[in-house]
C-alpha cells in the first residue's frame, strides 16, 4: 500500500521500532548522514546503516546488505532508502526477500518499477518524503515545509 496521507505515515512511524538505512553515509555533509544521526539521537528508533563500504557510522555497526542485516537481527520494521533510482529495484527485491514490512524512499529517490514491486508485495510504501522531516513534524518540531525558524515574517534578513 502506498501511503499518501500524513496520518498513514504517522501510523507507520508509530509502529516502527527498527530502521535499516540503505545508503547511510559517514560524511556529515550528506543528507543520509544527517537523517541517520537525527533518527539515532533524537528518536526512539534503532537505526542501522546499510552500506557495503563502511564498517560503522558514529560507533554503530554497518551491514553490507539488507540480507546480512536480517541474518543478524531479523527483518527491520522499515527500510529507508538513500540510493540512486536505478538501484531501487534490486533494493526492493532484497527488502521483499527479508520480509521487511515497509520501505521509505527519500526525496528524489523515485523509481516507478520499484514502487510497484514493493506495493505489489504488500509492503507499506512511502515515496518522495524525508523520514526525518515527517518524524519531526509529527512530533511538533517542524512546519509542513520542514523548517522551524521560530520566527514568522515575510521580511528578508539584512545581509
Amino acid at each position: 500500500m502506498i501511503l499518501t496521507t500524513p496520518s498513514q505515515r504517522r501510523d507507520l512511524l508509530a509502529k516502527t521500532a527498527t530502521i535499516a538505512m540503505v545508503g547511510a553515509s559517514n560524511d556529515p555533509l550528506r543528507p543520509s548522514y544527517t537523517v541517520f544521526s537525527y533518527l539515532r539521537t533524537q528518536t526512539p528508533y534503532v537505526v542501522t546503516p546499510i552500506n557495503p563500504t563502511l564498517a560503522e557510522i558514529d560507533g554503530v555497526a554497518a551491514f553490507p546488505s539488507l540480507q546480512a542485516y536480517a541474518a543478524a537481527r531479523g527483518a527491520p520494521d522499515l527500510v529507508d532508502v538513500f540510493r540512486r533510482p536505478s538501484e531501487l529495484v534490486a533494493i526492493v527485491r532484497e527488502a521483499i526477500a527479508i520480509e521487511a514490512a515497509a520501505i521509505w524512499f527519500q526525496y528524489g529517490v523515485i523509481n516507478d518499477e520499484a514502487i510497484a514491486l514493493a506495493d505489489g508485495a504488500g509492503m507499506s510504501v512511502v515515496v518522495d518524503r524525508c523520514i526525518k522531516v515527517e518524524q519531526a513534524r509529527f512530533r511538533g518540531g517542524l512546519s509542513t515545509s520542514g523548517l522551524n525558524s521560530g520566527l514568522i515574517t515575510s521580511r528578508r534578513r539584512a545581509v
